[in-house]
């Protein structure tokens, strides 16, 4: 079937349709990563957002369960150059048309997605529409045009857990090439962690559990007096989509918690606990999409290529003096990482658990735990 991608700028791609059928909205960012798909799929960082793969053949290896990031798919659309309608893996469970189809996803194939990400590239990210049911352009970009921006809108508590949870499901592991299972956590544990749920991805969870964790999910609105009277041992910040300005909740929650536990913020959490701290953020043109940032350790000097996927950055003229600048993208300078100076505050703004993406930053894990032998 037709679909009509409308940006609001005017800008009209025509491609075919596979998923959903209908209409979607949402701010149209592109993802570098070769591989992956369905992590970014299920990654609850995306909502809101349609994200447009850079990589020309999606689909190839279908679907499986395993390396879903949540329980479902988060973006508000899926647009590829070329759907792959046979998948040749031996963990598929079903095809990335059925899947999206299923969770009413709508996809369109068959665009220039190397003139959409250069467009992204040159204007910035910005609203669109993709429609299947109208083929009147204006209209949908009219549509378009009516759209709030993702600035001031807390999008976190459209993907945080509603009730508390334990995980204690380690990595996955291949047996032999021919199975998956799942890892036996450490135990016992040293360290009992209480993570803020902005929109977590499972393999945070599975990562924090193979550097020795106990880990409680807790909703990102859950009073940081309540969670204190829990006795972890240190307070994790998760990734989630949206402005981190907007969720004043967790805000405040966090200004309560500093000074009195060891924190650690990944990417919409480094950007939260940075704003607890004084620090101010700000919307970048196109965000950081993708597997291949190159970040340098400003201590050592040595580079790692990460997996990032956030659409807000810190300012690094507004951080206190109190915290140091660890690591900045080689690309544009911005901050992608920050360490207190007297008290066990961690954050970064990449992905170490890199799924999908390279594993040179998961050390960060280990220095998490090492921060709170530190604190004891």
């Amino acid at each position: 079937m037709k679909a009509i991608l409308a940006l609001a700028d005017g800008r009209i791609f025509e491609g075919t349709s596979f998923g959903a059928q209908g209409e979607a909205n949402g701010e149209v960012v592109f993802n570098t990563s070769m591989t992956g798909y369905q992590e970014v799929l299920t990654d609850p960082s995306y909502y809101g957002q349609m994200v447009v793969m850079t990589y020309p053949l999606i689909g190839n290896y279908g679907v499986n369960s395993e390396d879903f990031e949540s329980d479902r798919p988060h973006l508000s659309a899926f647009i590829i150059k070329e759907l792959s309608t046979i998948p040749s893996n031996w963990r598929s469970q079903g095809t990335l048309h059925d899947f999206l189809a299923m969770h009413g996803i709508i996809g369109i194939q068959g665009i220039d997605t190397r003139a959409l990400t250069r467009h992204i590239r040159n204007i910035g990210a910005q609203q669109a529409v993709i429609s299947t049911k109208s083929t009147d352009r204006q209209n949908l970009v009219t549509q378009a045009n009516r759209l709030p921006s993702l600035e001031g809108r807390d999008l976190v508590k459209e993907v945080t857990c509603k009730e508390p949870y334990e995980w204690s499901e380690g990595e996955w592991e291949l047996n032999n090439g021919k199975t998956i299972f799942k890892s036996a956590p450490p135990m016992p544990s040293n360290y009992f962690i209480i993570a803020y749920d902005f929109g977590i991805k499972r393999n945070i969870l599975r990562k924090l559990v193979q550097a020795g964790c106990r880990i409680k999910v807790v909703p990102a609105s859950m009073p940081a007096k309540d969670v204190l009277a829990m006795n972890p041992s240190g307070i994790f910040l998760s990734n989630g989509p949206g402005d981190p300005a907007a969720v004043e909740y967790a805000l405040k929650n966090v200004k309560y918690l500093i000074g009195k536990i060891p924190i650690f913020g990944i990417c919409l959490g480094h950007q939260i606990l940075s704003l607890a701290l004084g620090a101010r953020t700000y919307k970048l043109k196109f965000g950081h999409h993708g597997g291949n940032q190159p970040v340098i350790n400003l201590k050592t000097s040595r580079v790692e290529i990460t997996a990032q996927n956030h659409g807000f950055a810190v300012d690094a003229k507004s951080l206190s003096s109190d915290c140091d600048i660890t690591s900045t993208n080689l690309n544009d300078n911005t901050i992608e990482g920050i360490r207190h100076k007297s008290l066990p505050i961690l954050s970064i703004q990449y992905h170490p658990e890199a799924s999908p993406g390279p594993h040179d930053s998961s050390h960060l894990f280990k220095e998490f735990t090492e921060l709170i032998d530190l604190k004891k």
